[in-house]
């Protein structure tokens, strides 16, 4: 099997770029998974995020998941765990408008920090957006466009750490699952592995490499592109030792978004049930918010039942 791609963006400036888009179109045809080196953030901010994170975890969250995770594993064989995740998140919402002030607990130098590693990420995904539009013969800013509805693109952050877990065998860090969005730009740990994509039948460890970010592509890409980029199952396998962190932001489209194949990579569609349905953005995610776990065709398929309601 290939090995993992891995992009050193400053290349895209010199002699190298037409090999670094060549990297970066299989990445996205045949993995949906990419990692990022030289990406333009600097390791400086990289590190305080990282601090502050695994701070915040100690100071304000450890101990209630160590609460769980005593009920949980008092009786094994009581839990549910094809319904469990072994994982302590929160949720940040950055555009069109800020849940930053609402979020307890978290310090001023923290909520500073944070708005500045995420307007330096929402730059990175409207940079790359831009490469897999030249990659794909779309004319620049078509996928952000196609993102924008009526309030422009919508922005948020996950912040999750895995614990340490007494049964990896039993317990799924985070179970399999395709990304409902668009772009996802992930910071995580470099000590601590454990995030998993599915490629040719087989579960592909994705590297920690420090200070890169990872990225995958959402079922929206997958939609837009016509199937020529694809979102792909991936997993976080829990870990006897070590707490992982996992900051996963997402670009997506606003809600209002009416999301379609781009008319230009259409060509290659034989016949209708070769094409990818016509939705609105909020009306896939209320499906995917019920079938987050299962496979994505099937929300593809009933996406395409209801386009005719679609304006």
């Amino acid at each position: 099997m290939a090995s993992f791609p891995v992009i050193n963006l400053e290349k895209l400036e010199g002699g190298e770029r037409s090999k670094v888009m060549e990297v970066l179109h299989d990445a996205c045809a045949n993995w949906g998974f990419f990692e990022l080196l030289n990406h333009g953030i600097s390791h400086e901010l990289l590190d305080k995020v990282e601090k502050l994170t695994k701070g915040h975890y100690k100071k304000c969250m450890e101990e209630r998941f160590r609460e769980f995770a005593s009920k949980t594993l008092q009786d094994v064989s009581k839990v549910d765990v094809d319904n469990l995740d072994w994982e302590s998140t929160f949720y940040l919402r950055h555009i069109p408008t800020s849940n930053m002030s609402e979020i307890p607990d978290l310090s001023d130098e923290y909520r500073e920090t944070m708005k500045e590693f995420v307007l330096s990420l929402e730059e990175l995904a409207e940079q790359l957006l831009d490469l897999l539009c030249e990659n794909l013969g779309l004319e620049k800013g078509y996928l952000k466009k196609a993102f924008s509805g009526s309030k422009g693109p919508t922005f948020g952050t996950k912040v999750s750490n895995y614990p340490p877990c007494p049964k990896p065998e039993l317990i799924k860090g985070l179970r399999a699952h395709t990304d409902a969005g668009g772009l996802i730009l992930l910071f995580q740990d470099d000590m601590v592995s454990g995030l998993q994509l599915l490629k040719d039948g087989e579960w592909v460890d994705v590297p920690p490499i420090h200070h890169s970010i990872v990225i995958n592509l959402g079922d929206q890409i997958e939609v837009i592109t016509n199937g020529k980029y694809k979102s792909v199952l991936h997993r976080v396998v829990a870990q006897p030792e070590g707490t992982r962190m996992s900051i996963a932001s997402f670009y997506n489209p606003g809600s209002d978004a009416v999301i379609y194949p781009a008319t230009a990579l259409l060509e290659e569609a034989k016949k209708k049930s070769e094409v990818y349905p016509k939705f609105v953005f909020e009306d896939y995610m209320k499906l995917y918010a019920i079938q987050k776990f299962q496979a994505k065709e099937p929300r593809f398929e009933t996406m395409k039942n209801m386009e005719s309601a679609v304006i």
